[in-house]
């Protein structure tokens, strides 16, 4: 595939950003990218000590299991909230280097995410491919991870790039979408199981995209069985979808984004 001279631009300036981040980020940090799986275990450890006896019967009688359920909620929820609302202002904060030189505005979400997910992948994903070789001792489990977890990444970019576009356009975005990542986060099944949503309830839940893909998650590590065909595709399909949203709406918003800054 040949990249055009404005892609490539993008790329470099996305690595320079992104390294950046980073640096500041660590900069005079204990923990460091540790912090990243310590901040959802602990979470999960807490969860699982205040509803794990309630829910421990979805999860073969095993309080470990319900853990790792909810490990895997919190890290995959967390990187979808998180990732995308650091992503939010990133276009807006920079104005005043916008206004100075020329740099492509995806550059911005697109470094804020990355440098997001870094932590995810070298510090969660790591973990998430150890427990589910230890449970299920499948290589094909871990491989077929890729669809839900590249399905995730799609949409974290998608809604990156529409909401830093939308806020340069309207400055309460910001308010909004804590109030939607509420909503996500309340109707993910991410301390309780999805068995114990009523069916008619369950339908409505469906529509949230982070569901399919926590739920085809730990299908494939916490079981030797496969998550459901429909589920499984939709983990890839939302994200697909949410990405090109995202960047047909950025690309429409682009040309308005100097006159507003």
């Amino acid at each position: 595939m040949v990249v055009s001279a404005s892609q490539r631009r993008l790329i470099d300036v996305v690595r320079v950003l992104y390294a950046r981040t980073l640096t500041v980020r660590y900069r005079g940090s204990v923990l460091g990218i540790a912090w990243s799986a310590a901040n959802p275990l602990g979470m999960a450890a807490v969860y699982t000590a205040i509803f794990g006896h309630t829910f421990v019967p979805y999860y073969d009688g095993s309080l470990l299991r319900y853990g790792i359920a909810v490990y895997i909620g919190l890290a995959l929820a967390g990187f979808f909230i998180g990732g995308t609302s650091q992503a939010l202002p990133s276009i807006v904060s920079n104005a005043d280097l916008l206004n100075k030189i020329h740099v492509p505005f995806a550059a911005f979400p697109l470094s804020t995410l990355a440098a997001w997910g870094f932590q995810q992948v070298v510090a969660t994903l790591p973990l998430i491919v150890v427990i589910s070789l230890f449970i299920n001792h499948s290589v094909l489990h871990v491989v077929a991870l890729i669809v839900p977890l590249a399905g995730l990444a799609m949409l974290a970019v998608g809604v990156s790039m529409l909401v830093s576009g939308a806020q340069v356009f309207f400055r309460d975005i910001a308010y909004m979408y804590e109030l939607a990542t509420f909503l996500i986060w309340v109707t993910s099944p991410i301390f309780y199981p999805a068995g114990i949503v009523p069916a008619a309830v369950l339908r409505l839940l469906a529509f949230n995209p982070l569901f399919p893909i926590l739920e085809s998650v730990r299908a494939l590590v916490l079981t030797d069985a496969w998550p459901s065909a429909q589920l499984y595709a939709l983990s890839f399909i939302d994200g697909a979808l949410a990405l090109a949203i995202g960047v047909a709406a950025f690309r429409a918003m682009r040309p308005q984004f100097m006159d507003l800054l």
